[in-house]
Formats: C-alpha cells, structure tokens, sequence
C-alpha cells in the first residue's frame, strides 16, 4: 500500500485504480470496519472559523509578526478525520478485543479463555470480546471454523446469514457468500435461520444456498474434512467448489463455457493443487489450463 493512501482514503480522494490497490492490502479491511464504525459515532460541535480565530488572536498577542494560516484549515480536516479514526479504533477494539483472520492457503487454531478452541479455515475472520468472555461468550464469524466448545455459558457464533448457539459441543459453521452451513459433531447445536430455530443433533447438518434450505450431506466424520487438510462436496454447485479451490490454494481461478450451476460431489487436495484440479475437472468434464499462479476452467467443447 502507497503511504499516502490512507489519507487519500479518507479524503475520497483515490483513483479507481489506487482504490482497487488499497483494497487487495492486509490493513484495508480493518480500516474499512473502523470507518464504518465512526459514522455511528457522534461528534461533539466543533466550529472550525472560531478555533481558527482563536489560534490568530493568540499569536498575536505574543508576536507582531504576521503569519499565513490558510493550509491550516486543510490541516484542521484532516487532522479531525485522524481524530475520528483514532477514537472509532478505541471503540472498536474495545468492543471486540481480538481480531483474528487467515488468509489464502492458511489455517490457525485459537485457544479461547475457557480453553475452548477454534480452527479457522483459509481465508476467514472470527472477533470476539476477550475482556469479557467469561460472561459473553460471543464469537463473530466471516468464513468457516470447527469449534471444541468447553461447557460452561451458552457459546454463540454469529454470521451474516445465521446464529448458532450452544452450550458445549463440537461443531463446524461456514458463512460465506450466498453459503451457510452448519454441522454438528457432538452434543446438540441451535441453528436461527430466517428466523426459525432448527435444533441438530450430532451426526446432522443444516445448509442454505441464495437464503433457501437445501439437503445437507451427513457427516460421516469426527471433525469436517478441512482439518485433514481435505475439501468434500456432495451435491454442491461448481461455482462454490471453484472459490474453496482459490481459497485453499491461492490461485486466482477463471472460468470458460462451465456451467457453474452443475452439481459437484467429491474431494480434493488442499495440499496438493495439481491434484486438486484433476479431481475438480475430471468428474465435472472439464479440462483446466495452469500457469504460474492462475488456472482456467473451461468445457471441453469450447473452440
């Protein structure tokens, strides 16, 4: 990221270009959460003229000499949105405490203060209140983790298209774009989707696609196949098993004449990416084209 973006940034001042760089750097999402923070936030009145004046009539006391202050009314503003994303930071990291996200191609495991753990797969984000865990455990989650819960409170996890709520358990929620799926390993896990509560027993599964509930693949496992450093799909559209692919493997996927609707059932490789591919394409009936850190998919019929 170019040093002066950010403040370009908070000017509105980037080209599309620049902007489309500052997106792909590792500070832009926490940036991006604390700014949407600050618009709720509420500033006291502060008028800029009189401040202005003050600081004139100050100097004037103490020198004769004249001095030129107009830049610093840009100063005033920019200064001000550094005071505004200094305070959203405060607020922000005091609400949540900890961060923590992976990126393509890697997996972490966190120990919770009651010792419960989580497993967080490539390319998501878990926040959660640690200074106040003991009487909210509440995790926020973008992506997909499997959590050992330690009995104790009831444990949630949050996501944009549900919430899961138990009291010790183990289980594995994903929440990604147009995605969600929950299954439970152990215990008993309460799924709210759309507003209704559907309770999974271990040994079970609720999943939705584009917001509408669809048949689950029974888990045959003691922990999702991610954590053996595998990828399976049963009866999941191509299009979702191609971002796993990317996400697994950092390589930038394209597409050609596939039809991404198609149902995919199978496994592959999240170590080994020519194998991956093979086990992508060959029951999919496509063939794939690799080089340097990007594959493209396409139909065998295309010219």
């Amino acid at each position: 990221m170019q040093e002066n973006h950010l403040a370009k940034w908070l000017n509105n001042e980037l080209t599309e270009a620049e902007l489309a760089e500052f997106k792909k750097s590792e500070a832009y999402a926490t940036y991006e959460r604390i700014r949407l923070l600050s618009d709720t936030l509420e500033a006291p009145d502060f008028n800029v003229e009189q401040a202005l004046n003050a600081v004139q009539n100050k100097r004037a006391l103490q020198s004769t000499k004249v001095v030129q202050l107009h830049p610093f009314k840009k100063f005033l503003r920019v200064a001000a949105a550094i005071a505004v994303l200094i305070t959203a930071s405060y607020f922000y990291l005091n609400t949540l405490g900890k961060n923590i996200a992976t990126e393509y191609a890697e997996n972490k495991e966190i120990v919770l203060p009651d010792n419960s753990e989580i497993f967080l797969n490539a390319d998501s984000e878990i926040s959660y209140d640690e200074k106040n865990w003991d009487s909210k455990r509440n995790i926020s989650l973008q992506g997909e983790a499997f959590f050992k819960v330690a009995k104790g409170n009831r444990f949630t996890v949050e996501t944009e298209a549900g919430i899961v709520t138990v009291l010790g358990t183990q289980f594995n929620v994903e929440g990604r774009k147009d995605f969600f799926e929950v299954t439970c390993y152990e215990g008993l896990v309460s799924v709210l989707f759309n507003g209704d509560e559907t309770k999974l027993p271990a040994g079970n599964s609720l999943m939705a696609i584009n917001g509408e509930l669809v048949e689950a693949m029974t888990p045959t496992t003691e922990a999702p196949s991610w954590i053996n450093k595998e990828s399976t799909f049963k009866s999941i559209p191509l299009r979702y098993v191609l971002d796993e692919f990317q996400r697994q493997h950092n390589i930038a996927v394209s597409t050609e004449n596939v039809d991404l609707d198609q149902l995919y059932t199978g496994t592959f490789s999240n170590t080994n990416a020519d194998l991956a591919m093979k086990s992508i394409s060959v029951p999919s009936r496509i063939k794939f084209k690799f080089e340097g850190n990007k594959v493209l998919f396409y139909a065998e019929n295309t010219p």
